[in-house]
């Protein structure tokens, strides 16, 4: 094979070695140029963009203590919920600040403040002790364990817990007056985050706000500012459904406290705990102001706080007190009637049943003698509702052709096989018709109507088969009004009421009489409201408008108006439900209506009365071991175009186990006053 020379062999390397030479200076070129370029688009073409990421990740922000919440009005405007200013004594950890110069400071401010040492805890004690004495509970820790933590198999919180664990009961007890107060300071200095501004104490008096005030340079960390506190023009009037909110030391509560911090909260801001106040904590927070932190000891504000978005309810706030004392009276007098031994309270609650608001709603508890608030039970509180619900009864017969409009059918009293006789309240009304059948409350009529429903027709002692369509037809027709089901009331809390898992035959019956499930208040309310317009389900709600945060003493701007929500329509032809209005209209102003006189014929009334039999535990021993009566009504006015609904209910009102029938006329009263009231205010 011929040799390559080694003249070519060095001709050909010098050649690669050039060419590699070019190509790596041509990459220099090209990275080098796009270094430029992108050093020309940073410092010339978007310099002011990336200037303010810089200033963003130099400069640190903070948010000040909780600014004054929104106030809360009337449909009038007329506040039911206002801010009073407090003086109030804060402190802010200086970055630094050892525990000693804390304590330091925390003895001297000490014989000027005074404090409740109830919510003192142990816990406080032990922390305490362990930043007055560390050196003497470092030696608690063994030199194992402080080897641990230098190896990193344990950490320093886990050594602190440990050091606080072995301070003993014995030391604790020498900790004098004066130390446990010390102690109780020293936690609410170092509650809540590092570095942010604590609220040490609210409410202070003159002379506690004045030494603070004089003496806050030396007191490091010390300072006064103005706070605010929740503050009620009517007193207790609607207050519990107003709710509560949470105090400058108690802040967030601990079980939502992923939730507020989510949303940019601190540990110590005060939030809405109950009610309107806790369902529209969004409008009503204020917005806190924002500082930027020059140093670790100045802060500059950046942006100034603003009081929350003021709220207007559909309560009429002089309806509502009204109400409210007529409750009270008519329940003390009840009260001291015969056979009200198990009755202690009744219900009234007030709709415009075309577009859900809420006028007035309040229930009144009488306990030892005393009248005390019992609101909220409107949301909780099921109660057997007896006759009120025929008119959804009625329904099901007509849906169904069970029954036809205007259909005569004997009253008599029932007897089906392995069951007592089932009578109206009056026995034998006759043959009547199912006008009448309202009108005069008959049972039979409804019992006759749901046999038929379930697929048999009476005959005296007949066997009632189970069916479980009867029931679902009957309770299907009840959820479309509400009973049974959340009416979506604008409030976090709201019980279904109780549906009962027993299948027996007979139960259909009661059923229909409202003897068998339980509904609350709000359900019943929802219930008539929707007789009342005739078609729609609407969501009870009090909130009216949200206006925006306002500086002065009028109202912003409106943001938000609530629309009506439609849960549901009715699936019934318009001459059954018309038919059923015509019942409503009899049982208030027809000759033997047993509704007459509950509310003035001049007020054109509609509505239905109810009497139902329920029970109550006597002995505390969650059985129920007492027959009692429970009356009802529902209704609303002026029957052919109406203006509000009414409910009012007096559960356990008397009982039949006594020696004599009387039967306290408390709902009687209750509703007779109320619409006169209501009359008197506004007419219709």
């Amino acid at each position: 094979m011929k040799k390559v020379s080694k003249r070519v062999k060095k001709y050909n390397y010098d050649k690669i070695t050039n060419k590699r030479f070019t190509i790596f200076m041509i990459a220099i070129l090209v990275v080098f140029s796009i270094v430029c370029i992108k050093l020309i688009d940073v410092m010339l073409i978007q310099n002011k963009k990336y200037d303010e990421k810089l200033q963003e990740l130099v400069h640190t922000t903070v948010l000040g203590s909780s600014s004054p919440r929104g106030r809360i009005y009337d449909r009038n405007y007329n506040i039911l919920v206002d801010n009073k200013s407090l003086k109030t004594i804060t402190y802010k950890k200086e970055k630094g600040i050892t525990n000693q110069a804390m304590l330091k400071v925390a003895y001297k401010v000490i014989n000027h403040l005074n404090f409740d040492l109830t919510n003192l805890t142990d816990r406080m004690k032990r922390e305490f002790y362990l930043a007055k004495y560390s050196d003497k509970c470092n030696k608690l820790i063994t030199a194992k364990e402080k080897e641990l933590v230098v190896r990193g198999k344990m950490s320093n919180k886990e050594l602190e817990e440990l050091k606080l664990e072995r301070i003993s009961d014995n030391d604790l007890k020498k900790l004098t007056e004066i130390d446990l107060k010390v102690a109780y300071l020293f936690y609410l200095m170092n509650k809540g985050y590092t570095y942010e501004e604590k609220i040490i104490k609210s409410d202070v008096s003159d002379s506690e706000y004045a030494y603070i005030s004089e003496n806050n340079e030396e007191l490091t960390g010390f300072n006064t500012k103005l706070d605010w506190v929740r503050v009620y023009p009517y007193g207790d009037t609607f207050k519990s459904i107003l709710g509560t909110v949470s105090s400058t030391t108690q802040g967030i509560p601990a079980e939502e406290k992923d939730y507020y911090l989510s949303l940019g909260y601190s540990l110590n801001d005060r939030v809405g705990l109950s009610y309107i106040e806790k369902q529209y904590e969004e409008y009503l927070h204020g917005e806190k102001a924002q500082y930027e932190i020059v140093n670790s000891h100045e802060t500059k504000l950046v942006k100034e706080g603003n009081r929350g978005k003021d709220i207007v309810l559909s309560i009429d706030i002089n309806l509502q007190k009204e109400v409210e004392r007529i409750l009270s009276e008519q329940v003390l007098r009840a009260k001291s009637e015969a056979n009200t031994d198990y009755y202690d309270h009744s219900t009234v609650i007030i709709q415009n049943p075309n577009n859900g608001e809420i006028l007035a709603m309040a229930s009144k508890r009488i306990v030892n003698g005393e009248i005390i608030d019992n609101t909220t039970s409107i949301l909780t509180s099921p109660i057997t509702p007896g006759s009120v619900v025929k008119g959804a009864s009625m329904l099901v017969g007509y849906t169904t052709g069970a029954v036809k409009i205007g259909e005569y059918i004997k009253d008599e009293c029932v007897k089906v096989a392995g069951a007592p006789e089932k009578c109206s309240s009056v026995n034998n009304l006759g043959t009547i018709n199912d006008i009448t059948a309202l009108a005069k409350s008959s049972n039979v009529y409804q019992f006759k109507i749901a046999i038929r429903v379930n697929g048999q027709e009476y005959y005296r002692g007949m066997k009632l088969n189970f069916n479980q369509k009867a029931f679902d037809t009957y309770r299907q027709m009840y959820h479309s009004f509400g009973l049974g089901v959340k009416t979506e009331i604008d409030l976090p809390v709201e019980s279904k009421g109780y549906t009962s898992k027993d299948v027996s035959a007979g139960n259909l019956l009661d059923f229909v009489m409202g003897q068998y499930e339980t509904y609350t208040p709000i359900q019943l309310s929802q219930y008539i409201s929707t007789i009342a317009n005739g078609k729609e389900r609407i969501a009870p709600h009090l909130l009216k408008e949200v206006h925006a945060s306002s500086t002065s003493e009028k109202l912003g701007k409106t943001e938000l108006t609530t629309e009506k929500k439609v849960l549901n329509e009715i699936s019934v032809e318009e001459k059954y439900m018309n038919r059923v209005k015509e019942g409503f209209y009899a049982v208030m102003n027809s000759n033997g209506g047993y509704g007459v006189g509950y509310i003035d014929k001049k007020m054109r009334p509609a509505g239905k009365t109810g009497t139902s039999q329920s029970f109550v535990d006597t002995d505390g021993d969650f059985i129920i071991d007492t027959e009692t009566i429970t009356s009802s009504f529902v209704g609303y006015l002026p029957a052919e175009n109406p203006k509000i609904s009414i409910m009012v209910t007096s559960p356990n009102s008397s009982h039949p186990n006594s020696s004599t029938n009387f039967a306290s006329l408390v709902t009687y009263r209750i509703t007779q006053q109320v619409t006169n009231s209501y009359y008197n205010m506004f007419g219709i």
